[in-house]
């Protein structure tokens, strides 16, 4: 109907208004669990910020939970990395750090009490067996042979699981629910595996240790969350979920719901590749700049506000879509634009002489720091007889419609004067190496002068003040043209991805630039200083997008 008022609320924040109107729960808690074996990346800033913004919303709480029940892959540089990003990203837990390893104790005795119950048992079958009885989606799976040992039984063999009795694999503790169910799932589940593993937090206390589908409804329950919100390869796993803290009959059992993840066109997040990109050393890291792992967007110079904004404009639905990469650089521009500094960087040198410019004067010219926002104040830049200029501003002998510097064209120096080329050197292999002009001193910017117009414009910096500095510019690390993989599953990797520019020369004003500080270098792009590599001797700048994109906001 034409008139009718459309809720703009997404279908999470429906179910919990709902919940909370219908006296379900009287508070909301949220929860974020990654298990600590890897970076995270953009996809996990979307549940990161759904979940802390929907504890804030609803003026609840936000856990934070490593779900640490698998040591085998899990490591403390992880840990550390993860906690990190979250708080970089401006979610707050507070005083809510957990584990999931410090429910252990509580996990074991939840396992008790389903055998008790008659609702698990301990199962000789080997993994490979246990797959073969269980069925497929069209024929039902085969009991096992040790389905039905009694209580005592399996209470005894269980205990001889933690003690140490049996070999890893040799037995596991099974939930007892239904071998004919539609979902796979449900057919008698792994609950406890042996595993001799040292575990991060728990060291070696135990070698027997829960599966995530048995482990992660107990801890949501232990912690009083009311809405466990997960992407949708979990919808499946729901039942389970539902039957773990139902059985366990948690007084107010948490909530399961499922929303679709975040996809991003032609990027890399599977930890497999990011691990094997690492370990060829194709990239520096986990926090490689071509990356999409959060610690690499900070290290290329997204900030979490433009993130925030990314993850917004996405939206939380129930069907899966892909997001162009554009969006998110859509994001940063708009977040840069107004709130950092237009400096000027020459990527790739040329020396400009201005012959009739006064040997040894320096003029220190006022020049605003972002002409779209006044507020930012202005600053004074060095301007001499000896310049640098970027090489693609002159040509020798120019096409048409080229209005930058080229033999007796003039054109406005930024800031500054109108120049004229009067000359230029070449060295012996052809290769333009200086360029001489004459300036009029009428033609001072800020002068109002309107004596003649010129049509070009270009950026430089004073050759006597500029700082040396390395550039890197990025690219998508695979080839968008043939696609992420190739026939045979490997990444097809753009071998232009990165780009290392060694001898530019930027504003003296940046002399004393700090990691993760960010400007815009006009015509080039918005830039942020390493937080790695570069240091006071050896400035180092990210190119973090360029000035322009083809993405449109509907």
């Amino acid at each position: 109907m034409e008139n009718e008022v459309v809720d703009s609320k997404n279908f999470i924040e429906q179910i919990i208004e709902k919940d909370l109107a219908d006296g379900v729960y009287d508070h909301v808690t949220t929860r974020f669990p990654p298990e600590p074996n890897g970076y995270l990346h953009i996809g996990h800033a979307k549940s990161i910020l759904l979940n802390y913004g929907l504890a804030k919303k609803y003026n609840g709480k936000f856990n934070m939970r490593f779900d640490d029940t698998n040591p085998t892959k899990e490591r403390s540089e992880f840990v550390e990395s993860i906690k990190a990003d979250i708080k970089w990203l401006g979610a707050d837990w507070e005083d809510r750090l957990f584990f999931a390893s410090d429910y252990f104790d509580q996990m074991y005795e939840a396992a008790i009490k389903l055998i008790k119950k008659g609702k698990a048992y301990v199962c000789d079958l080997s993994a490979e067996e246990i797959r073969e009885y269980r069925g497929t989606l069209k024929e039902p799976g085969k009991e096992s042979p040790y389905r039905n040992r009694t209580i005592e039984e399996n209470l005894e063999l269980f205990e001889g699981m933690k003690a140490g009795k049996y070999n890893d694999g040799e037995k596991v503790l099974r939930a007892k629910i239904d071998m004919a169910s539609p979902n796979i799932n449900m057919r008698d589940p792994v609950l406890y595996r042996v595993a001799r593993m040292t575990h991060h937090n728990t060291g070696d206390k135990w070698c027997i240790y829960p599966m995530y589908d048995f482990a992660h409804p107990i801890e949501d329950a232990i912690e009083g969350v009311t809405h466990s919100i997960c992407t949708l390869e979990f919808e499946d796993h729901r039942p389970l979920y539902e039957w773990v803290v139902t059985e366990l009959e948690y007084p107010q059992p948490p909530k399961q719901i499922e929303f679709a993840k975040l996809y991003l066109t032609n990027v890399v997040t599977g930890k497999r590749y990011i691990k094997k990109l690492v370990e060829d050393g194709i990239v520096d890291g986990w926090d490689d700049p071509r990356l999409v792992s959060i610690a690499a967007l900070r290290r290329r110079g997204f900030t979490p506000e433009s993130i925030r904004k990314f993850v917004e404009l996405c939206g939380v639905s129930k069907s899966n879509s892909s997001v162009d990469y554009a969006m998110l650089e859509y994001c940063i521009r708009e977040d840069l634009k107004l709130t950092k500094p237009r400096v000027m960087a020459v990527l790739d040198p040329i020396k400009l002489v201005i012959d009739n410019y006064p040997d040894d004067k320096v003029e220190y010219l006022e020049v605003e720091n972002n002409q779209e926002n006044p507020d930012m104040g202005s600053r004074k830049v060095a301007f001499c007889k000896e310049l640098y200029i970027d090489r693609e501003d002159f040509m020798e002998e120019p096409p048409k419609k080229y209005f930058r510097l080229f033999p007796g064209n003039e054109v406005r120096l930024m800031h500054a004067y109108f120049v004229k080329c009067e000359s230029f050197i070449k060295d012996e292999t052809g290769k333009v190496t200086e360029i001489h002009c004459t300036y009029d001193p009428e033609t001072k910017c800020g002068t109002g002068f309107t004596g003649r117009k010129v049509k070009g414009t270009i950026h430089w910096v004073s050759a006597r003040h500029a700082v040396p500095a390395e550039i890197r510019l990025y690219e998508n690390i695979v080839d968008e043209e043939k696609g992420k993989l190739d026939e045979n599953g490997n990444l097809n990797l753009n071998p232009n991805s990165l780009t290392v520019l060694k001898n530019c020369m930027v504003e003296e004003s940046l002399a004393d630039t700090k990691p993760e500080d960010k400007f815009q270098f006009v015509r080039q792009g918005y830039f942020c200083t390493d937080m790695k590599d570069s240091t006071s001797d050896n400035l180092v700048f990210n190119r973090i997008v360029s000035l322009k994109s083809s993405f449109k906001l509907k």
